[in-house]
């Protein structure tokens, strides 16, 4: 039986939980997740897992910030005066927006403070920082 190499694409079912046991994501109940390994496609760790798998084989594996999400960076976090916020939104800690940057792309942010003149938005990615462990089945190596 063949193993998953670089440039092969692949199917493969996992669960993401973090260090505590929550879970974050699962293709349980969905199709599975189709990439190509070598094209960055998933995070570093995550594809490293995968590479060398065979059909029907499962992994369980942590991966660290480093190879995941990254450690937070402070320069993602930003404070915005409240009066800068449209009227309809009242911003509360643990809400998602977009920020629109000036070449027009929208960047996801969550509010992480509200004070009475500032507001805090975090632009790091909410898994920044944290260790993840998934337990991968790779289920199909693609063949063209």
């Amino acid at each position: 039986m063949s193993k998953a190499t670089s440039g092969d694409t692949v199917r493969v079912h996992y669960t993401g939980t973090l260090s505590e046991g929550q879970e974050f994501d699962s293709s349980e109940g969905k199709d599975p997740l189709e990439f190509t390994l070598g094209e960055s496609q998933v995070i570093p760790g995550f594809e490293k897992t995968v590479e060398g798998m065979e059909e029907g084989e499962s992994r369980t594996t942590t991966v660290p910030p480093e190879e995941g999400y990254g450690q937070p960076r402070e320069d993602l976090r930003i404070q915005m005066p409240r009066d800068q916020f449209p009227e309809e939104i009242d911003p509360e800690i643990g809400q998602e927006l977009g920020l629109q940057q000036p070449d027009g792309r929208t960047v996801p942010v969550r509010v992480v403070d509200v004070a009475e003149s500032e507001v805090t938005l975090d632009a790091n990615h909410p898994l920044a920082g944290q260790n993840l462990t998934f337990e991968i089945e790779l289920v199909e190596i693609v063949q063209d």
